[in-house]
């Protein structure tokens, strides 16, 4: 999910009260090269906690959650990388922004030099706590069997694999390509994840 603090339309509040709204258990703000939407929508959760009491409680890797009314909200991140000559985007989940090894990631633009390279990113995300996952990995120039492979290789954690490449008005997994993904995550031994890879101003459409 993407909002004003990279290149969405929605806030990081207005997300919020959507997320909240659809009673989502869990999810990630994952904006392009920053975590400043994170810390926002973190805000709007201590704010709702402090109107609301004894129902909220903080936990490690930046997870605040409920007594079973807000979702949990993970720290997360989309970071252009360089896989297999191939330009991809590599999501983080559950990392300590505050660790060293994120630095490089979290200022506001795409790494450059070595930075750029999937396996440094991938190992960053891990040294901050955090799991690495291939974004889209359909979306690419590069076929995605062949890159699945690849990040495996460099030890991502798992695929974006329920995900609407053919944008429908309501957000629903692409039925021909999330069967593929599951397999070759099946395969590979990795974890699969769901984006709505939101960027326009609801969380049930992609644009």
């Amino acid at each position: 999910m993407h909002t004003v603090c990279s290149d969405g339309r929605l806030t990081p509040e207005a997300l919020m009260e959507q997320a909240f709204g659809l009673g989502l258990k869990g999810f990630a703000i994952t904006d392009h090269h920053t975590v400043a939407g994170y810390f926002r929508a973190r805000r709007w959760l201590e704010d709702w906690q402090w109107r609301h009491p004894a129902r909220v409680k903080v936990g490690k890797s930046g997870v605040l959650s409920s007594q079973g009314e807000l979702p949990r909200l993970f720290t997360g991140i989309e970071i252009n990388s360089l896989l297999l000559g191939t330009d991809v985007h590599i999501l983080g989940y559950g990392f300590s922004p505050q660790h060293s090894a994120m630095q490089p990631y979290i200022q506001g633009h795409a790494p450059q030099g070595e930075n750029r390279l999937a396996d440094k990113v991938i190992c960053a995300l891990q040294a901050a706590g955090g799991l690495a996952v291939l974004a889209h990995p359909a979306r690419y120039r590069r076929a995605a069997a062949e890159l699945i492979a690849g990040a495996a290789e460099l030890g991502i954690d798992g695929i974006e694999t329920y995900y609407a490449y053919d944008n429908p008005e309501c957000w629903r997994p692409c039925p021909k390509q999330t069967p593929k993904i599951k397999a070759l995550a099946q395969t590979h031994q990795l974890f699969t994840t769901c984006g709505t890879d939101t960027h326009g101003l609801t969380l049930t459409r992609r644009l």
